[in-house]
């Protein structure tokens, strides 16, 4: 309980501008009961960001074994589910992309290595994946490019697009998340330079 309540606060107000005792209390808890089964503010967001690496990991890796499993005729459309499993993890789950936005604008900047040992070697794999198994146009960038989809699917899931009303749509909206999930397959399929057409997203 104590992590599910961390997560949700360091997500919204980012790790400096969350206090051990606002985390007390939302839980119900004095300061001194929740140090006692989670240490310092510091060792509750690693174990926080521990957690939510390891949920994001599960699915990732799973995504990359179907796509280097997959026969090549099915190659192209493992990739493009490979990216619509991320989409809909995020959606999911918006405290990870919240918890690494922070960090990305300076949050928790005394809390170093987070990014070598959990976002690195993720994306890297599916770098790694996606130029050994697909064959792209020689100049494609994947590491930007895949850099490029998760800062879009981030901002999309935290920030939504403004519609013609100038209102936020975002994935709550199925209208919302169904164009963006289209608009991302389109970036992907030709920014890699891959043959025939993206695959439209149902509904």
């Amino acid at each position: 309980m104590i992590l599910q309540v961390a997560t949700k606060l360091f997500a919204g107000l980012g790790y400096d501008g969350t206090s051990t005792r606002q985390i007390a209390e939302a839980v119900g808890l004095n300061v001194a009961t929740v140090s006692y089964h989670v240490g310092s503010k510091r060792e509750l967001y690693l174990a926080v960001m521990n957690r939510a690496n390891e949920a994001h990991r599960v699915v990732l890796e799973a995504a990359v074994q179907e796509l280097v499993a997959a026969p090549p005729a099915d190659k192209i459309a493992a990739l493009h589910r490979l990216i619509d499993r991320y989409i809909d993890f995020c959606a999911d789950n918006p405290e990870h992309p919240a918890l690494w936005t922070h960090r990305w604008l300076e949050d928790a900047s005394d809390v170093t290595g987070l990014e070598p040992a959990y976002v690195q070697p993720l994306a890297q794999l599916v770098i790694e994946t996606i130029t050994a198994m697909l064959d792209v146009d020689p100049e494609a960038d994947v590491p930007y490019t895949v850099n490029t989809m998760v800062w879009c699917i981030h901002s999309f899931v935290l920030s939504g697009v403004l519609d013609k009303s100038g209102a936020r749509r975002g994935p709550d909206d199925p209208r919302a998340l169904r164009r963006f999930r289209a608009h991302m397959h389109h970036m992907l399929h030709r920014t890699l330079g891959l043959p025939g057409s993206p695959p439209r997203p149902a509904g």
